[in-house]
């Protein structure tokens, strides 16, 4: 019996669930399964361009086991894309670490958040200057 799997942290969750290629009915498409941490390591690696260090650091795991959660989802998004297989993403073993994010302008010290995983906005939403930074909250 191996050990049990620590929580995988996932910081973002957009709400998107499923994806099926355009113009084949349901009912003949292929299914297969795709997991919230996987999907969370796939927008680390590929998507926010985090190696496996930084990504494992991100979601509470070592580099190696990230290393083979990315492969894993890889593998699922290549055989739905190839073979033309409709994407279910739900289950895993996960926890939802925060929601958001606090960002400050330099110039007008406006303050505002921002929902993880949507990266870094380009500009203050009052003053529309680029001097914006990450506020720590912990």
């Amino acid at each position: 019996m191996g050990r049990p799997h620590k929580k995988r942290f996932v910081a973002y969750n957009p709400g998107v669930c499923y994806f099926k290629p355009r113009g084949i009915p349901m009912l003949e498409l292929e299914e297969i399964q795709l997991t919230i941490d996987e999907r969370e390591a796939l927008r680390l690696a590929d998507l926010e361009g985090f190696s496996h260090e930084a990504g494992g650091k991100q979601m509470g795991v070592s580099r190696a086991t990230f290393g083979r959660i990315i492969e894993q989802a890889r593998k699922i998004v290549a055989d739905a894309l190839i073979n033309g297989k409709a994407i279910n993403i739900e289950g895993g073993n996960y926890v939802i670490s925060s929601t958001e994010r606090l960002f400050r302008c330099e110039k007008c010290d406006y303050e505002w958040h921002e929902d993880l995983g949507t990266g870094r906005p380009d500009r203050c939403p009052s003053c529309r200057r680029p001097e914006v930074y990450r506020v720590s909250t912990s």
